[in-house]
Parts: structure tokens; C-alpha cells; sequence
């Protein structure tokens, strides 16, 4: 185990009834004028938005809103939000909605107190430590980026999805979840979240740090939930507990513990998946449901003892020799996915082997990827390879 600070700010008032605490919560920070930040039509349906404003007027807190942040989050409606900050003198930004509205107020945040283009912090051309203070109401758990400090926006001009931060100013300063208001979404947005779970687990555990006793107990205890309740949300999506247990493994999954005495994570996974959702749009989990297992295949051989712990300790492969359980849990884990209804190729996506060359262009700005096996142009190509049907 690698030494390591762990220092997670976000307070997290999780369960029914508390989306009604936000405007109190906010009030607490002396917030007098919000941003408020929301995706599409779903805040409308299930009530979320009328609870907010309510909660919001009946503490005394000006809102100013910005509504249809898409699912893949683009830096153009960034900088539009950012002016918005700038001429209202907006002094802290509200998301509500999931990951990709989570991830639009971070960068907005930190904008708004920044001369430039906040683009520049994508690019690694200014470091950033500041931002507004940021809340959140989580409607959707996948990305934990409502109890991390990281931010991926799309710059659609350059084709271009990458990530910042601006360190701890980052992390939200109140996180509400309630896991109730998850219960209508649609089955495949269910799905992808918890694909977005199990990756960021993945990303963690595979990054080839050794002795991570502790921490691989946590990552396993959280695909093995992941799993088993997803299974039982796609019978009966009203069922509380198990909406709970998903929702409160995808904030873990990324929010700092599982990753704690480890190398960073790996994240070449992430990049592949990046460069797909920044041409065709794809959502960010089934994009990943199609790559992990493509990356898996191509690195386990390099050193299989972590797939094959993956295998016994997830999945119960106790016979065979190293070789044999990693890929027998590979395989398990492209099963799983499959069974819940992700995509399995990149075919589904209506990507065939004539657009590989493009993908591995774009994932291969930054070189190289991954930390456990160090990836280049010629391993991204392969990989794109192995996740099209030929």
C-alpha cells in the first residue's frame, strides 16, 4: 500500500425526504444567489425541480437557472453559463441532475472565477484551486462526481473529452441523494449506471498496486452489490433498498476510498471510451460496457493474478490454474453485461473496423495511457480492434 491523504469534504445527506434540505444547506454557506444547473425535462416529471425551488424560496435564496445540459456535457454550454455567473455575480452553483449536470457545475464554478477560457485547465495550461461553492441534488448515481472533485467536459469543436479539477474547491460542499427519486428512471439508464460503477472499480483495482488488502475488499463488496441489485432494479425498478444499495456504490466507487493507497488508478479504459463518446455521442456507461472487457482481454495476460483474484473472490472460480480464473472472470464480467442489456461491441453503436483509425488518433493525443500496462498507439488500435465484430 502506497502512502496517501484522504481528505473528502462533501457532506452527503442521503435517503427519502431530504431534497427538501437543500435551501437550508445552501443558506448554511451565506449563498444569496445560485446558479441552478438541470439537464432536460426529467427534474419536471418526477417533481424534483417544483421540491428544489420550494426548499430554495423558503430560505430566501435567489435563483437564476440553466436547463438542457446533455448527457455528454459540452464546453459551449459551459461558457455560456460561466457569463451568466460573471454578469449576475452569482456566488455558488446548484446542480441538479446526475454526472454530466455535476460535472457542467464544476467546470462552470471554477470558471467563473477565472479570467481565461476555462478550456486552458483541460489543456494542463493553468491550474486551477478556486471555484464558487457547488451543491448538488443527485438524480442519477453512476459518476460519484457528486462526492469527487473531477469534472470530464466535451470541447465538440476539437472532438476533445477530457478532465480537471480545481482540487479540493471542486468537491461539493453538500451532496443530497435521495435514492426515491431514481425509481422512474428509464431501465437503461439504470443500466449504464452501474456499468459507470463497475468501471470506476475496475479502474482502481487493475491499476497494479500491490498490497491493497482492505481496499480490494471494499472494491469487490461493491461489485458484488452492484451486481446483485441491479439484477433485482431491472425486475422491479421500485424497489427501494435495492435502489439504495446501487445508489450509494456508485458514490463510493469514486470518491476517494477504494482508491486510497493506490497508483491513481489506470484509466486508459476511460480515454477509449472518451474518444467514442466524443464523436458519436454515446452514452458514457455503455460505451464502457463495450471497452472494459476489450481491455481486460488485451492486458491480463501481462500479469493475470489480479483477474484471477477478480474471478475467485467476485465470482467464486476457485479451479484452474492463474490463467484459466483471470479469463473465466473476464468472461464473467462481459456475461453480466451482456445479461442486463449493455452493448457487448461497438457495433452496436453503428461503429465498424473503417472508423478504428480515427478513434485511436484521438485516444492517443496524450501518450501514454494506463498505468498497468503502459498503453500506445499500436495497443489503443488493438484494443479498438477486439471491441468491433469482425
Amino acid at each position: 500500500m502506497n502512502n496517501f491523504v484522504y481528505h473528502n469534504p462533501t457532506k452527503v445527506l442521503f435517503g427519502k425526504g431530504t431534497i427538501s434540505k437543500i435551501g437550508a444547506e445552501i443558506k448554511e454557506f451565506n449563498a444569496k444567489k445560485v446558479l441552478m444547473l438541470y439537464g432536460m425535462k426529467s427534474i419536471f416529471k418526477n417533481g424534483v425541480y417544483k421540491e428544489v425551488m420550494e426548499s430554495l424560496n423558503s430560505n430566501g435564496v435567489e435563483v437564476i437557472e440553466k436547463g438542457g445540459i446533455k448527457a455528454n456535457p459540452i464546453l459551449s454550454f459551459v461558457e455560456d453559463a460561466i457569463e451568466i455567473c460573471k454578469n449576475e455575480n452569482i456566488d455558488s452553483i446548484l446542480a441538479v441532475g446526475g454526472g454530466s449536470v455535476i460535472d457542467t457545475a464544476k467546470a462552470v464554478a471554477a470558471g467563473a472565477l477565472y479570467e481565461a477560457n476555462i478550456w486552458d485547465a483541460f489543456e494542463g495550461k493553468a491550474a486551477l484551486n478556486k471555484s464558487l461553492p457547488i451543491f448538488t441534488v443527485l438524480t442519477l448515481s453512476a459518476t460519484a462526481s457528486e462526492m469527487n472533485a473531477f469534472a470530464v467536459i466535451t470541447n465538440e469543436k476539437e472532438n476533445k473529452k477530457w478532465a480537471f479539477t480545481a482540487g479540493i474547491d471542486s468537491y461539493p460542499k453538500v451532496t443530497i441523494i435521495d435514492p426515491s427519486i431514481q425509481t422512474s428512471l428509464p431501465k437503461e439508464q439504470t443500466v449504464y449506471g452501474a456499468v459507470d460503477t463497475l468501471s470506476h472499480v475496475f479502474e482502481l483495482y487493475f491499476d497494479g498496486t500491490e498490497n491493497t488488502n482492505l481496499v480490494d475488499e471494499f472494491a469487490e463488496g461493491i461489485i458484488r452489490t452492484v451486481m446483485k441489485n441491479t439484477k433485482i432494479l431491472l425486475n422491479d425498478p421500485s424497489n427501494y433498498d435495492a435502489r439504495a444499495e446501487l445508489c450509494w456504490s456508485a458514490t463510493n466507487a469514486l470518491n476517494g476510498v477504494i482508491g486510497s493507497g493506490r497508483n491513481y488508478g489506470d484509466w486508459a479504459t476511460h480515454t477509449l471510451e472518451h474518444s467514442i463518446s466524443a464523436f458519436y455521442d454515446v452514452a458514457h456507461g455503455a460505451g464502457l460496457a463495450v471497452m472494459f472487457p476489450a481491455w481486460m482481454k488485451y492486458v491480463y495476460k501481462d500479469n493475470p493474478s489480479k483477474f484471477a483474484q477478480l474471478a475467485e473472490n467476485v465470482f467464486g472460480i476457485k479451479e484452474g490454474t492463474e490463467l484459466e480464473k483471470a479469463e473465466m472472470g473476464i468472461e464473467k464480467v462481459s456475461q453480466f453485461f451482456k445479461e442486463i442489456g449493455a452493448p457487448t461491441t461497438l457495433n452496436d453503436f453503428g461503429i465498424t473496423a473503417d472508423e478504428i483509425e480515427k478513434l485511436t488518433e484521438n485516444a492517443a493525443i496524450r501518450l501514454p495511457l494506463g498505468r498497468r500496462k503502459k498503453l500506445m498507439k499500436d495497443d489503443i488500435r488493438e484494443i479498438y480492434k477486439l471491441a468491433v465484430k469482425v
